[in-house]
């Protein structure tokens, strides 16, 4: 099956094909996974999301499935091969050509919980990804960590996102309040198109609502 294999039906059967036996180390099936998923056209054809990639990768280095019924032992070469394609697969996302603000929460309940049942993939870790796909997408684009309070956020292109979660993950802590973006924005007078929050929605602080913050600006 291995030899006609869609791309996005290949990476969602890493695991199986590990657990039965046909990637391993040094198996020529394994070789195949990895030359495929290095090919940045056969990636675009198949308009493979960057998120879509992490996830596999996360899920598969973590050897065991979001059920936790079965489990794997991750071949080294194909969790390289997953990260690189992570990067690889950023030009598949269009940009909007919008003037965008990223909020970013950081509180401390961003490092608990999955997306989507992803072990390992928590919310900071998902919008740390989405921060850096944005940064190599877009051209206009600004960047804010908030809490009840706010902070600038500077992210590059060119960073890892083991930096990116690094850096975000230092920052202090606090309660969360959605409205921060807007009313920084308001105050400094930046004209922003469209707001981009990324928060797992345990927001309860602050002194308006992200909707009345978002009407007055």
């Amino acid at each position: 099956l291995l030899e006609s294999m869609p791309m996005t039906a290949m990476i969602r059967n890493l695991a199986n094909m590990t657990r039965c036996g046909l990637l391993t180390q040094h198996s020529a099936a394994t070789k195949s996974v990895v030359k495929r998923l290095a090919d940045t056209e056969r990636l675009r054809r198949a308009r493979v999301h960057p998120i879509a990639v992490l996830a596999a990768l996360t899920t598969y280095e973590a050897g065991r499935g979001a059920r936790g019924k079965h489990s794997w032992t991750a071949v080294r070469p194909i969790v390289d091969a997953l990260d690189a394609a992570f990067y690889q697969t950023f030009d598949n996302v269009e940009a909007t050509g919008k003037r965008l603000l990223l909020a970013l929460d950081v509180s401390g309940s961003m490092s608990c919980g999955a997306i989507s049942g992803v072990p390992g993939l928590t919310p900071r870790i998902g919008s740390a990804a989405m921060s850096l796909i944005t940064a190599a997408t877009e051209t206009d684009y600004g960047f804010v960590a908030f809490t009840s309070k706010l902070r600038e956020l500077s992210i590059s292109p060119r960073q890892r996102l083991d930096d990116v979660v690094k850096t975000i993950s230092g920052l202090s802590f606090g309660s969360t309040d959605c409205a921060q973006p807007m009313l920084w924005a308001l105050r400094k007078k930046v004209k922003i198109d469209a707001f981009v929050v990324y928060t797992d929605s345990e927001t309860w602080c602050g002194n308006i609502h992200p909707v009345q913050a978002l009407a007055e600006y």
